[in-house]
């Protein structure tokens, strides 16, 4: 880790909320709402890679998880070097790294790219961007299952896209091409859901509300328009739901609210404020008590619901763990486990999508 930065930055660095502490340069998307620059539907993405500021001020740099290339925690590089790349065993046990085998690149395989759209939000009355994975072969003569998938605070709909280090065209185009899972497409919207483009994310109650307005906008106006736009499948079983840091938070308080809109859930690294609580940052009111965090009854539950984070976690600390405790106490299904070693990183990331994608894998090959 760049001791200097972690020093500059460390007021920032504890508990943000979907922030990390490295700014080592990795190559990421940086087209934002205020350049100025006409985005067309379905746009290219690609070419407009830059490399991440290390200007301290640039909190979105920080939304989509510590780079963890070259430099990761402690243990976990050693731990990664030694997962199997050969078959892995189709099982619905939990690994805590995500094999190698599923986040290199295969040689003869393409990937597809991430594409860039807008659709108008009711909700936020505005139009609104996403970016997009198709697979590579993509044809409206077939349908494909969808995975939303939700950045971290300060971040848009580049983040999770936008950085290569999350490995998210891997983990699902080589589930897909080894024929555990069916292609799948990945939506990465702007969780930022403010009615007022003014409004810009904060460490205060008033800056965060957006972020849980978020449900409203993805259930009535963002799901409705993939489905009328891209060749997907509908129904629970094919709508898959994960986020990290603050969309970790949101992907619970979503998940709590409308379980029978998704089959298969997770949860990574998920921020406080679900239930109220004060950080070193500000005070959350909270979505719900603790006595309201669980399904309802009756409720068509996912048939997955993961909640993960690293053990050296340094921005969101043992909030999920929490989370985990309170819904364990509830009696609320769920599954959760701990990365040994992981940081607020992409080493959680890349974990939490693997085991998604590999519990829907065994349910999809054992009916």
């Amino acid at each position: 880790m760049k001791r200097r930065l972690i020093m500059v930055i460390a007021g920032i660095m504890l508990l943000a909320c979907g922030c990390g502490k490295d700014t080592k340069e990795v190559e990421t998307v940086q087209e934002q709402n205020d350049t100025n620059v006409a985005v067309e539907n379905t746009t290219e993405i690609g070419a407009d890679i830059e490399e991440k500021s290390e200007n301290t001020e640039d909190l979105s740099a920080f939304a989509s998880g510590i780079g963890s290339g070259e430099e990761a925690a402690e243990g976990v590089g050693e731990a990664e070097e030694q997962a199997s790349d050969t078959s892995v065993t189709l099982d619905n046990e939990i690994e805590e790294r995500c094999p190698i085998t599923y986040t290199s690149t295969r040689n003869g395989l393409d990937y597809g790219e991430f594409t860039h759209g807008t659709y108008y939000s009711e909700t936020c009355g505005m139009e609104r961007g996403y970016t997009i994975l198709l697979p590579a072969d993509y044809t409206t003569d077939r349908q494909y299952p969808v995975l939303y998938l939700l950045h971290g605070i300060f971040g848009d709909e580049y983040s999770m896209s936008g950085d290569a280090n999350n490995k998210i065209k891997e983990i699902v185009g080589n589930f897909a091409a080894d024929g555990l899972t069916e292609e799948t497409i990945v939506v990465c919207p702007n969780m930022y859901a403010a009615t007022d483009p003014e409004m810009k994310p904060g460490f205060d109650a008033a800056s965060v509300l957006p972020y849980d307005n978020f449900i409203n906008d993805l259930i009535n106006d963002l799901m409705p328009f993939i489905e009328s736009e891209y060749s997907v499948l509908t129904g629970r079983e094919n709508t898959y739901l994960a986020g990290f840091s603050m969309g970790g938070r949101e992907t619970i308080y979503i998940t709590l609210q409308r379980p029978e809109l998704f089959g298969y859930v997770c949860a990574i690294s998920a921020a406080p404020g679900i239930v109220p609580t004060t950080d070193k940052f500000m005070t959350h009111d909270g979505q719900m008590t603790e006595e309201e965090m669980h399904f309802a009854e009756g409720a068509v539950e996912p048939e997955v619901f993961i909640i993960c984070c690293g053990t050296r976690d340094s921005v969101v600390g043992t909030y999920p763990k929490s989370y985990h405790e309170i819904l364990e106490a509830n009696g609320t299904d769920h599954i959760w486990y701990e990365i040994t070693g992981a940081d607020h990183d992409n080493n959680a990331i890349r974990s939490g999508l693997y085991n998604l994608f590999k519990q829907i894998a065994y349910d999809k090959n054992n009916p």
